[in-house]
């Protein structure tokens, strides 16, 4: 029986807390950053939390449950 594969997109894109919290990064962090206000780019570095419908969705993905 082969080996349960994790997705790769997903183990790029999200992290898991030691409390089992999804983390992500922002949006709108990508380019076009000198039309933004410094107070706002230092809030996009920090990342955020994934709502709770989605978790288990992600953290399957991450464990390389079936699809």
């Amino acid at each position: 029986m082969p080996k349960m594969k994790s997705n790769s997109a997903a183990k790029k894109r999200f992290r898991v807390n030691k409390n089992g919290v999804v983390k992500r990064g922002c949006q709108y962090a990508g380019h076009k950053m000198t039309n933004k206000t410094s107070k706002r780019k230092m809030r996009l570095r920090q990342g955020e939390t994934v709502s709770k419908a989605d978790a288990p969705k992600i953290k399957e993905a991450l464990q390389g449950g079936s699809r």
